[in-house]
C-alpha cells in the first residue's frame, strides 16, 4: 500500500496481516481526496477506526494540518505509529490513540472526520453518527458497505452525497443549515 499524492507521494505503508483491517482501495481514496481538496488545506483531520491509518496519512500528505488517528486495535495503533516515524511525521501535526472509537470521539475534535468501522460491528455506526451529530464537524465522511443503508440524518447532521464504488459507500455528511 502507497501514499497516493501529495508530500509523501509513492511512499509505501506498512499493513497488518490477514483480514482484521480492510484498507480503503486506492481507488476509493483517490475519489474521496479529490473530493475534499478544496476544503483539505489546514484542516484537521480524525481518521476514526484507522486501521494502518492510509486515509489519515494521504490527508497528512495532501494538506491536513493535523491528523487524529483512533484505532482500537493495538497491533493496527502500532503500525500506524510506524507509518509516521518512517513517514518523519512528529507529534506536532499526528496523534495515535488506541481505545474505543465512541469513548475518544467527543474529546477529539476535528474539521473532517473520517469513519470506517469494520462492516462486523452495525451498532458503531449509528453510535458514532449520534455522537457527531451532537456538535458536528464541517464534515463527516462514511465508508461502510454498499449494503449497509445509513440513516439521512444524525442529529444535526444531514446526508449530502454518496459515492459508490463496488462494494464499497462513502456517505457524506454535514451539518444542516440554521433556519
Amino acid at each position: 500500500m502507497r501514499v497516493i499524492a501529495g508530500e509523501f507521494r509513492s511512499r509505501a505503508l506498512k499493513s497488518l496481516p490477514g483480514l482484521d483491517t480492510r484498507p480503503t482501495p486506492d481507488r476509493m481514496r483517490e475519489s474521496l481526496f479529490s473530493i475534499l481538496a478544496p476544503e483539505l488545506s489546514g484542516a484537521v483531520f480524525l481518521d476514526a477506526y484507522a486501521g494502518t491509518g492510509a486515509v489519515g496519512i494521504e490527508a497528512l500528505s495532501r494538506g491536513a494540518s493535523r491528523v487524529v488517528f483512533i484505532e482500537r486495535g493495538r497491533d493496527a495503533a502500532g503500525i500506524i505509529r510506524e507509518n509516521l516515524k518512517t513517514l518523519g511525521v512528529g507529534i506536532a501535526r499526528a496523534e495515535v490513540t488506541h481505545g474505543r472509537v465512541a469513548q475518544y470521539l467527543p474529546q477529539r475534535k476535528a474539521d473532517i472526520v473520517f469513519l470506517d468501522p469494520p462492516y462486523a460491528l452495525e451498532a458503531e455506526y449509528q453510535q458514532c453518527l449520534d455522537i457527531l451529530g451532537a456538535e458536528p464537524p464541517l464534515l463527516v465522511i462514511v465508508q461502510h458497505s454498499s449494503r449497509k443503508v445509513l440513516g439521512e440524518t444524525y442529529g444535526a447532521l444531514r446526508k449530502s452525497r454518496a459515492l459508490k464504488q463496488g462494494d464499497n459507500t462513502l456517505s457524506f455528511y454535514r451539518p444542516e443549515p440554521a433556519e
